[in-house]
């Protein structure tokens, strides 16, 4: 069993940056792939980024590309997202997700086929 904890939200204004992070603590992240999400209230979850096991390759969902960055520290057991050029409509949870599968070098951009989620960190942006 692997517990997830976010850490890294807070308010920051539109076009400010931020870096959450996602700590582990039990057993281990580094075979598996890792993934971020988000939900604002009365809205589905969103598929933000997601990376390898290794951190070889990773994917992005619409909403991020071109401004987020995820990444990952094995030894740490720890994955990042860095965060920038925030818009107040991106107010969310936030949260990272551990894949269901090890060792395959897939990138999985669907909540199903992640099994472990953090509790989320709140995002707010203000305009």
């Amino acid at each position: 069993q692997v517990q997830l904890v976010e850490s890294g939200g807070g308010l920051v204004q539109a076009g400010g940056s931020l870096r959450l992070s996602c700590a582990a603590s039990g057993r281990t992240l580094s075979p598996y792939g890792m993934g971020w999400f988000r939900q604002a209230p009365g809205k589905e979850r969103e598929f933000l980024a997601a990376i390898t096991w290794n951190g070889a390759r990773t994917d992005y969902g619409d909403p991020a590309k071109g401004r987020f960055t995820i990444s990952r520290d094995n030894a740490k057991k720890a994955v990042y997202l860095q965060m920038n050029s925030l818009k107040p409509e991106e107010t969310a949870v936030y949260s990272c997700a551990r894949s269901m599968t090890y060792f395959d070098g897939d990138l999985y951009t669907t909540a199903g086929a992640y099994s472990d989620w953090g509790q989320g960190t709140q995002v707010t942006v203000s305009s």
